[in-house]
């Protein structure tokens, strides 16, 4: 069976993504945490959830000096757009070291801000692996619904860790080139591989 790196928030859409995708592929799961900015509860709630998915290799990538170099600076309305890229890019990393070129992701369309069709098409542009989005077209009811069937609803719920440093009014349209000129402004990569090298992996 082919592998395929997935990201794993700890929110109830990127579990259910790995459940639907995991007869199609032997599933790598990838979390960023923000210790210390978070508890360690974070953690944990992502072990459970891998634990509970049968997930058998889980990274765990110290990510809040990424997230504090797009705070400050870069545009914050882009805060979104630029951190989903970061970890994608973090994923295609790791992608590399597990020879595999498929992301799985819990997006789902215009369900947030990144999620808007031109905020994808930004974030994908900057990305050479093929992205899959088992959930993309699914509404928010059918998630929480597959989420409790397979019991990762009540370990998931809560409020979502990613939008600890996000603004109260994001970009929900962007360009590509606009998205290029908020990256020039920092060594992404640089940061990028700097975290990986800090990454536990159960």
């Amino acid at each position: 069976m082919q592998k395929a790196i997935a990201l794993l928030s700890g929110g109830i859409d990127s579990p259910v993504a790995i459940y639907r995708m995991q007869e199609h592929f032997d599933i790598v799961a990838v979390h960023f945490h923000q210790l210390p900015l978070t508890g360690e509860h974070e953690i944990e709630k992502v072990k459970e959830l891998a634990k509970k998915l049968n997930v058998k290799k889980l990274y765990l990538i110290p990510f809040v000096d990424v997230f504090k170099e797009l705070v400050e600076k870069c545009n914050p309305r882009d805060y979104f757009i630029l951190s989903k890229i970061a970890m994608f890019k973090a994923a295609e990393f790791i992608a590399e070291k597990e020879k595999t070129n498929f992301l799985i992701t819990g997006e789902n369309l215009a369900q947030v801000s990144s999620q808007t069709l031109s905020n994808l098409k930004s974030i994908e542009s900057q990305l050479k692996l093929k992205i899959l989005r088992p959930l993309l077209t699914f509404d928010k009811q059918e998630i929480i619904n597959i989420a409790r069937e397979i019991e990762t609803y009540e370990i998931s719920k809560g409020p979502e860790i990613c939008s600890l440093l996000g603004p109260k009014n994001p970009s929900t349209k962007s360009s590509v080139f606009k998205i290029n000129l908020e990256l020039q402004k920092i060594d992404l990569n640089k940061i990028i591989q700097e975290k990986i090298k800090e990454a536990s992996i159960l």
